[in-house]
């Protein structure tokens, strides 16, 4: 690796307060785990979440910037808080490179592959998250895409470097040129009216985000995958011109059809 490859030293805030925040180290996901949930849709397992007690796995607000895709992986979590000056001022920091020693940059640095970035922004309009040179960092380190209930800038330079983001919208501003502040990273978020937990799985497609609470992920599993199962038939048997109130949910004549196609292997008919 060459001088100008080699990444400089973490930097930190010694002011008021010591920044940024550090939780504890996440622990990976099985790879395979997250295959299985390569076709499991939010809105699918956000169902089987609310059929578990879990009512609050939706991050209301974000919605994607790239219609039709798809991501499922790990989170990493970034916190932001309200903008207080002299939290940097004090430290003899200045706006314009303070960003470099903050959350936001230390986090960005341990995103590993088949990472989603999920951002605490407070709804904010002013601050930009990331932006064109952090998004490509991002995506050059395996991310596989970013949730904020915030905004981000130079939102088509972001959409064309391939880095799906689920946001709030663009904005002109960079991140610590609005209200926020990057406080801490690997630390628990409340997004878009969700808990996130380090570690945690996001899926993320047309209809938002949801978080997976990653001790349920093999529960949800298994049970939205019955249910997908269930609705492909459904789906069949509607479309043939069957009736709405057998087959969606089905009632017990349709679960005795149900079952016996499965038993059949399935057919497409």
């Amino acid at each position: 690796m060459s001088s100008t490859d080699e990444a400089a030293p973490a930097r930190r805030i010694e002011g008021v307060w010591s920044l940024p925040v550090r939780g504890p180290q996440i622990a990976p996901i099985d790879p395979a785990l997250l295959e299985a949930f390569a076709g499991i849709g939010s809105a699918t397992a956000s169902a089987q979440l609310h059929r578990m007690g879990i009512t609050r796995s939706f991050i209301e607000g974000p919605t994607t910037n790239a219609p039709g895709t798809r991501i499922v992986g790990r989170a990493v979590t970034l916190q932001f808080m309200p903008l207080r000056e002299d939290i940097y001022t004090d430290a003899g920091e200045t706006q314009e490179y303070v960003e470099r020693s903050t959350a936001l940059w230390a986090v960005l640095d341990e995103v590993e592959p088949n990472d989603v970035l999920v951002v605490q922004a407070y709804g904010s309009p002013r601050s930009g998250v990331v932006g064109e040179m952090l998004a490509h960092h991002f995506h050059n380190r395996g991310g596989l895409g970013i949730v904020v209930d915030g905004r981000i800038r130079d939102s088509q330079s972001v959409r064309e470097n391939g880095t799906p983001v689920w946001s709030l919208g663009s904005t002109p501003h960079y991140a610590s040129q609005g209200t926020l502040f990057a406080w801490g990273y690997h630390v628990p978020v409340a997004v878009g009216g969700a808990l996130v937990i380090p570690g945690d799985l996001i899926i993320a497609d047309d209809d938002g985000a949801v978080v997976v609470p990653i001790k349920k992920a093999p529960a949800i599993l298994e049970a939205s995958t019955k249910h997908d199962t269930w609705e492909v038939f459904s789906r069949m048997r509607l479309k043939a011109g069957g009736s709405l109130r057998r087959y969606y949910p089905l009632d017990e004549v349709g679960e005795a059809e149900y079952l016996k196609w499965e038993a059949d292997g399935r057919p497409l008919e």
